[in-house]
């Protein structure tokens, strides 16, 4: 099994490879609950903590990355009709918990 620092090297290097920020067009047709699945999937994945899981992927793809999925999230929402709902969700969900 591959150490923390060495799986955010291969991860920096695999999206460093040449073609990796080239544009690519999707056609995506999805149910509107998966849409919103999605959205919190990626937000969920953007809040990760020094030490978890997905740390160093987010570290490796660099800041613009983050935004870019985040734009991504949000516009997935807006084009689902969803970003008010979602903006409602937020709001139920109960406080973050700090360690």
């Amino acid at each position: 099994m591959l150490s923390e620092k060495e799986v955010t090297l291969l991860y920096e290097t695999l999206l460093s490879a040449p073609g990796m920020n080239d544009m690519v067009k999707l056609d995506l047709r999805l149910p509107r609950k998966n849409v919103l699945l999605l959205a919190e999937v990626i937000e969920k994945g953007l809040q990760t903590k020094p030490g978890e899981a997905l740390d160093g992927l987010v570290h490796a793809a660099g800041e613009g990355s983050q935004e870019a999925l985040q734009q991504i999230s949000s516009e997935l929402l807006h084009k689902a009709g969803l970003l008010h709902m979602r903006e409602k969700l937020q709001i139920l969900q109960p406080p973050a918990k700090s360690k």
